[in-house]
């Protein structure tokens, strides 16, 4: 088997399904397998992927386990050479892996793998692409200058050697995922995305960037002025220097003071003008229950030709591609004026975020 898509869920039931969806679709003519490592989820999930996706492998825990414990229980089932770790709020082009893994093929020494992520809105993620977060790296991030905790170096839509990468979407052969003893399980939330990366590093291999193409990862980096966040970004960092550098006191000092300074610096978080007047749907008929679920003016289109303000534009699944949805989502021209939802085929709910600072919105309609 050549790919092992594994995707750890925690009580985001819509976006897994919106997930897998287009996750089917970017496996077809792959040899692959999707598991799916559910943290004891309070919602549906497990019943949803059980009814809508039986070829999926389901591995329900008992205990949210955290991120590390999570993967590596689903990577221990996994048969293919090559591994993908995908967040469940994420969205995939049809293209995405036959790209990257015939890249990957044409790399020698190859060690982590990755590629352009957008939010929902379509503005690029500057965590697609990161620099070893050494102490003086982590403590300007923490003073509010992050430029050199990003791999600013490297174009956004360039390939090239970078050091670090977001556990929402990796590539990497299964085996080099077992030689470094996967996610280190001392991480619970935050930071092992850096540990893994940085061990991948260390034991010789290259690690690349590969921006050619793009997925949507609807929840992006949190702020450090949201103080829980700089918290377990300080102790994320606490737990990698304990492990590849040498601490100390001064410093520890300098980055606490760092993290209550980006607290106590901090501003009202500015509220997304989410002013939405109208709805665009681009699809070949218009649901009748999500024009009564909407309960605004809702245009049926072909095609996206021009974009008016506050207008949000829905995709349908079923008539649109997932990749052109995600290049539409990508250009200026339309993610400056519109927001953006997407439908799923054959589902009741529209899903998509206005922010890369939550968890976005799920609109449900009743089916005709």
């Amino acid at each position: 088997m050549k790919l092992s898509v594994v995707i750890l869920n925690y009580n985001v039931q819509y976006f897994l399904e919106s997930c897998l969806k287009s996750v089917q679709k970017a496996i077809d003519g792959i040899e692959a397998e999707i598991i799916v490592v559910d943290n004891n989820s309070s919602d549906r999930s497990c019943d949803m992927v059980k009814t809508h996706f039986p070829d999926v492998v389901l591995i329900e825990n008992k205990e949210n386990s955290g991120f590390s414990k999570g993967n590596n229980i689903g990577v221990s089932q996994a048969k293919g050479e090559y591994l993908c770790v995908l967040n469940p709020d994420t969205i995939v082009a049809e293209d995405t892996f036959k790209i990257l893994l015939e890249f990957a093929n044409g790399i020698e020494n190859l060690g982590i793998l990755g590629c352009r992520l957008v939010d929902g809105t379509g503005h690029f993620l500057p965590e697609s692409k990161r620099n070893i977060p050494k102490p003086n790296v982590a403590l300007k991030k923490l003073l509010g200058k992050p430029q050199s905790y990003y791999a600013t170096q490297i174009e956004e839509e360039a390939v090239g050697e970078v050091p670090v990468f977001v556990g929402a979407f990796m590539i990497l052969k299964k085996e080099v995922y077992k030689e470094v003893g996967g996610f280190d399980e001392d991480y619970f939330m935050y930071g092992e995305d850096v540990d893994l990366s940085y061990k991948v590093l260390k034991a010789g291999y290259d690690n690349y960037y590969n921006g050619n193409t793009t997925i949507i990862h609807y929840k992006g980096e949190s702020t450090l002025k949201d103080l829980n966040y700089a918290k377990r970004f300080y102790g994320a960092m606490q737990i990698f220097y304990k492990k590849h550098f040498k601490s100390n006191f001064i410093f520890n000092s300098l980055v606490w003071l760092g993290i209550r300074g980006a607290y106590l610096m901090r501003s009202e978080p500015l509220v997304a003008k989410n002013r939405i007047d109208s709805y665009t749907l681009v699809s070949k008929d218009i649901p009748r229950g999500l024009k009564e679920a909407l309960n605004k003016p809702i245009t049926q289109v072909a095609s996206i030709d021009t974009v008016e303000e506050y207008t949000e534009i829905i995709f349908d699944a079923e008539y649109v591609t997932y990749k052109s949805i995600i290049e539409h989502i990508s250009n200026p021209e339309i993610n400056n004026k519109a927001f953006f939802k997407i439908l799923p085929k054959n589902a009741n709910f529209i899903i998509g975020s206005n922010s890369s600072k939550n968890r976005g919105e799920v609109i449900h309609f009743k089916k005709d």
